[in-house]
């Protein structure tokens, strides 16, 4: 019986990537990695983060790239036909092998590439067995680099990914909890204002390229005018009047 398991590699630091998850890479037969389309629908050539946190624990030989349309947001028609492809790859690589990993950034289950594909393979392979191991999150590793606290008490937590609106995220802030907000960078312009007209912008920060190279952390302040990486990460935390405020 083959198994497609997703393997959640954190949100870039090599370091950050689980026990659990070193050993289903190293123990599959095969290990896929997303990388975005070109614009004639073919590999764009260059690593993406999830291939590059791999290779530091299992040879390039074992590595496989498997186009997405990761970069489309607009054209549905071309994004579904990549996902179809990509699933008609995996799966062929599933039938001629027992364990397929899918490296994926962060969590396979949140936001990920990953769901996508596993709901494609049900349809072509039948039998196959899913599986997950978790990965640590942006959000997660941003708290930690930063000292912000995302949760106390009984504060409840909202992620919103931007790139449904920057009305989505103004109606979060709105709220009494933390909010944590993804794939901003395109609309920095629009998060810093309303960040500023719900006063939420003090104590927040934001992030981008965790533990790689050329991380940013920065107070939400500086948010630049124009567009940064579009992988960012911004925390708001909830307003707190005290140890033991929220209990």
């Amino acid at each position: 019986m083959s198994r497609l398991i997703g393997v959640g590699v954190g949100p870039g630091d090599p370091e950050l990537v689980t026990v659990k998850g070193v050993r289903a890479l190293q123990e599959a037969d095969v290990v896929v990695v997303p990388v975005m389309a070109a614009p004639d629908g073919k590999d764009g050539g260059e690593p993406g983060r999830a291939e590059a946190t791999v290779l530091h624990y299992v040879g390039a030989e074992k590595v496989l790239r498997v186009v997405f349309a990761l970069n489309e947001r607009t054209d549905r028609a071309r994004r579904e036909a990549a996902w179809d492809a990509a699933g008609e790859s995996v799966a062929a690589l599933l039938r001629d092998h027992g364990t397929v990993a899918f490296a994926t950034i962060g969590d396979p289950n949140v936001y990920s590439t990953f769901t996508y594909l596993a709901e494609t393979i049900g349809g072509l392979v039948p039998d196959v067995v899913v599986e997950t191991v978790p990965g640590i999150t942006a959000m997660q590793d941003l708290a930690a680099r930063s000292g912000a606290v995302l949760t106390e008490g009984t504060e409840p937590l909202t992620l919103v990914p931007v790139t449904a609106g920057a009305a989505v995220l103004k109606d979060a802030l709105e709220g009494p909890g933390t909010v944590v907000a993804y794939k901003f960078g395109r609309l920095a312009a629009e998060v810093a204002t309303a960040l500023r007209e719900t006063g939420r912008t003090e104590d927040a920060v934001w992030g981008s390229a965790l533990g790689l190279p050329e991380e940013s952390i920065r107070p939400a302040a500086e948010l630049a005018d124009g567009p940064l990486p579009y992988l960012s990460t911004l925390i708001a935390p909830a307003p707190r009047a005290g140890r033991g405020g929220k209990l």
